[in-house]
């Protein structure tokens, strides 16, 4: 049985991989800001020791073993310019954590166990076009972190290879990610989809087919490759 880890599995992409890795016999440990849900462990990233902690309680729950961690938490959340020097430097720093030094921290945890036991390890990492192409300008952070979770990908893939430790990312469109069925209104409208040729956003379980072929199917060789899926809206 293959023993993963899901981070920001509450809702969305998180949640709907989470699902799918469980319908294929994987035991996945879920994680959540704040978790009222037994099978999510509870760690807030913008606590620097969070990612640690959480770390930890998911190796206990997978008796000592992980072979696989997804790094799916990210918050998405505007800073416009003509905010407060406060306001905007606090969203950069909340944004940064959560997408990206967390992240980092996790697979650092990750790669380190894998080379302790030497066994072989799989991350799989939801960064974002925005990573490649750039965000809006209330989101500059966002997209900074997409791109350095990107850049941090490539950067494990090229240096473990040799080990069996393989790295994947995945980077989405827009996601239909509302609970409400109200994620084109929260972003704008039907506007929205002037901007993409396959004329609809991305449903979860689309992202998490991907994610999930990464984590349990993708052959070693792919190692280090970006799977866009965004509709066509950027094509490199």
């Amino acid at each position: 049985m293959t023993n993963i880890l899901v981070t920001g599995s509450s809702r969305g992409i998180g949640r709907a991989t989470l699902e799918a890795l469980a319908a294929r016999g994987a035991k996945v440990a879920g994680h959540a800001t704040q978790s009222t849900d037994s099978n999510a462990i509870a760690a807030d990233f913008r606590d620097p020791l969070a990612p640690q902690m959480l770390w930890q309680e998911a190796l206990e729950t997978h008796g000592g073993e992980i072979d696989v961690l997804v790094n799916n938490a990210g918050l998405f959340s505007a800073s416009p310019i003509e905010g407060s020097d406060i306001e905007w430097m606090d969203a950069w720093e909340d944004t940064l954590r959560i997408n990206l030094t967390a992240a980092a921290q996790l697979s650092r945890f990750a790669v380190r166990h894998w080379q302790e036991t030497g066994r072989a390890g799989r991350i799989v990492h939801v960064a974002s076009r925005a990573g490649h192409r750039g965000d809006s300008p209330a989101h500059w952070h966002y997209a900074a972190a997409k791109g350095g979770m990107l850049a941090m990908h490539k950067t494990i893939a090229r240096a473990y290879a040799s080990e069996g430790i393989l790295s994947f990312a995945v980077a989405p469109g827009f996601t239909d990610t509302a609970q409400e069925g109200d994620f084109l209104k929260s972003r704008g409208g039907p506007a929205l989809l002037a901007d993409i040729p396959l004329g609809r956003v991305a449903e979860p379980e689309e992202i998490a087919a991907i994610a999930v072929f990464c984590a349990l199917d993708a052959p070693a060789s792919m190692t280090g490759a970006v799977i866009d899926a965004n509709g066509a809206s950027y094509v490199r």
